[in-house]
């Protein structure tokens, strides 16, 4: 992917609206949302970028790419990248993804965030995206609380099934000085 978008890190804050889809207090609205879900999950931390995937190609690997290239100004570094989940909205190719670091694979699945999308879908088709964005970060919630709900009656169904990386502070300030990649999984849904 690298060769694709490039091998530079991408300098962003948890909003980077590039593309220009929301007024002032639209954003204002998402950014709201974006500090809610924060609170809510402070070991989480939710990003949200419209444009197009650079580099062309598709914007589940765009997605996967910035995910792991990002260094968020606005995000603390307790909080590293694979704690993260990024929207992407791309109003060229009328499509959205929505990617997650590893540190959620056992709390999310590939059906948890097509309805996420599928909630925000109908605010997108309407060119309504804080709206849409606000109801998909309002869903995701909901479904982080019922699978952490689950964890405490079940830790060993959502125990990593890989260790830890070290340092995980010390990781994130890497990504925000340097480089760093990690997997991470994502979904699209195209209108």
């Amino acid at each position: 992917m690298d060769a694709r978008h490039g091998s530079d890190n991408v300098s962003l804050r948890r909003l980077a609206d590039l593309a220009g889809l929301m007024r002032n207090r639209e954003r204002g609205k998402v950014q709201a949302a974006l500090d809610g879900f924060c609170r809510r999950f402070p070991q989480l931390f939710f990003a949200v970028y419209t444009g197009s995937a650079q580099g062309g190609g598709n914007l589940r690997q765009f997605g996967f790419w910035l995910l792991n290239r990002a260094a968020f100004e606005d995000v603390p570094v307790d909080r590293p990248n694979e704690a993260g989940i990024l929207l992407v909205i791309d109003p060229e190719a009328k499509s959205a993804a929505l990617t997650w670091g590893y540190q959620l694979d056992a709390f999310l699945t590939e059906e948890d965030t097509f309805v996420c999308l599928s909630r925000a879908h109908a605010y997108f088709l309407e060119g309504h995206f804080a709206d849409g964005t606000v109801r998909l970060v309002e869903q995701l919630g909901k479904i982080l609380r019922k699978r952490a709900a689950q964890a405490r009656r079940d830790p060993e169904r959502f125990e990593r099934k890989v260790a830890p990386p070290p340092r995980t502070g010390e990781i994130a300030r890497r990504i925000r000085e340097g480089h760093r990649q990690s997997p991470v999984k994502t979904t699209e849904v195209v209108p």
